[in-house]
């Protein structure tokens, strides 16, 4: 069966000192329209008590002279994304009054370099001489026919010429230098259904997935996040400036982002090629269902609006698929309470963070794979696995290797 999927693909821009003066123009361009909008939607915030919605907020910045810094569908994504900061915004400020809304992008005096969004009329590639032409505002032309001409290269196994169409493409400044990100729709046959397996997983904290396979128990430990937060917060400290971060802690937190976004693909990708392996065709994910409207208090609520479920899900979803793996939400409700064993539901089973002990049938468990287990139980109510030899008790553990940039069994791994 073909499917349809959209990917991102980056390419380094090989001209970087001959085009990086134009798209500094165009992220300073950017930041402006960001900040006058934002003080706009500030004004009338003050005036009435409501945020302008994005379309007379676009209407109203179609009249102001930064509007043609950039292309026109580049301004309008900028409102675009302001728009949805303040909604992320009105999601969480009536249960956690700390959060504060969108702010203005400035550093200093200067403004920081925003990624720019060139939707169909703003780019043009020309995948035979791995060229992009990226268009200017009409303030930011010398003439008609004015532009940005990157040149380009990405990995070698990726070739635009084979994608159906380029959607979409962003200039990104990654703290270091510009680079153009391609988002890509693609068609591609998916396989058919490696077996008729069936896998749960539990999204945690301190193990960011537990997974219960068919005849296996894996956890896989949030350890490397850990370390990257603590290393790099306490970086940005040290190179915090007077006035606020410096540069040096803007291209910190650039770069904490996108470790974090390499491992939950690592992490996926490995739970997606397990699953594969092991001949499981469902994989059953236990999704929190409305526990951001809990209020669990402000470090808590501030820890839940920072939990990656959603983005984990999207990622299993989308590798799934083109597995031929169907990936299934199921309401996590009391699973983490309820022996995977008899049924019992108590909380005093939950003996530690990390141990589950069912008073009713004498289960001793790890927590997260007994949660695991009873979200898998949700699609296939007979277990598979013999749980006399101490598999829940001591899963197997796979690890994160820096040195590799993969994940491993605990004992395979480098130290």
């Amino acid at each position: 069966m073909a499917i349809q999927v959209t990917r991102t693909y980056v390419g380094h821009i090989t001209n970087q000192q001959r085009v990086r003066d134009d798209l500094d123009a165009l992220g300073d361009a950017a930041s402006k329209l960001w900040n006058v909008a934002r003080w706009t939607a500030d004004r009338v915030w003050d005036a009435i008590g409501e945020i302008p919605d994005v379309g007379p907020l676009k209407a109203y910045m179609k009249t102001k002279d930064c509007w043609k810094n950039l292309n026109s569908q580049s301004s309008q994504k900028v409102i675009e994304e302001l728009s949805d900061a303040f909604q992320s915004w009105f999601d969480v400020r009536h249960k956690d009054e700390t959060a504060n809304p969108p702010g203005y992008r400035k550093e200093y005096d200067a403004r920081p370099r925003s990624t720019v969004t060139f939707k169909e009329d703003g780019f043009k590639v020309d995948t035979k001489h791995h060229q992009i032409r990226l268009s200017k505002g009409e303030n930011l032309k010398d003439g008609w026919g004015d532009f940005v001409l990157c040149e380009y290269e990405t990995r070698n196994d990726i070739d635009l010429s084979e994608v159906d169409t380029v959607q979409n493409v962003r200039a990104v400044w990654n703290g270091d230098e510009w680079t153009v990100h391609f988002v890509c729709k693609e068609t591609v046959e998916t396989p058919d259904s490696p077996g008729d397996g069936v896998a749960g997983v539990d999204l945690g904290v301190s193990n960011i997935a537990a997974v219960a396979f068919p005849e296996e128990y894996v956890l896989y430990p949030g350890n490397t996040i850990k370390q990257d937060n603590h290393y790099f917060q306490q970086q940005e400290y040290d190179t915090k400036g007077e006035n606020g971060p410096s540069q040096e802690a803007q291209r910190l937190r650039q770069k904490r982002k996108r470790r974090e976004t390499h491992f939950y693909h690592t992490l996926t990708k490995t739970i997606i090629e397990e699953c594969v392996d092991r001949g499981v065709g469902t994989l059953v994910v236990g999704w929190p269902e409305d526990i951001r409207s809990d209020d669990l208090g402000k470090t808590a609520n501030k820890w839940l609006h920072t939990w990656a479920f959603d983005r984990l899900y999207q990622y299993l979803n989308y590798k799934g698929e083109e597995h031929g793996i169907e990936v299934l939400k199921e309401n996590e409700w009391n699973t983490s309470k309820t022996c995977c064993e008899c049924g019992d539901t108590a909380d005093s089973n939950r003996v530690e963070r990390g141990l589950y002990v069912c008073d009713s049938c004498g289960l001793v468990a790890n927590a997260d794979c007994n949660g695991a287990e009873n979200i898998r139980q949700k699609i296939t109510p007979n277990p598979a696995v013999d749980r006399s030899n101490g598999c829940l008790t001591q899963p197997s553990v796979y690890l994160f290797d820096t040195s590799t940039g993969e994940i491993a069994p605990q004992e395979q791994v480098v130290p």
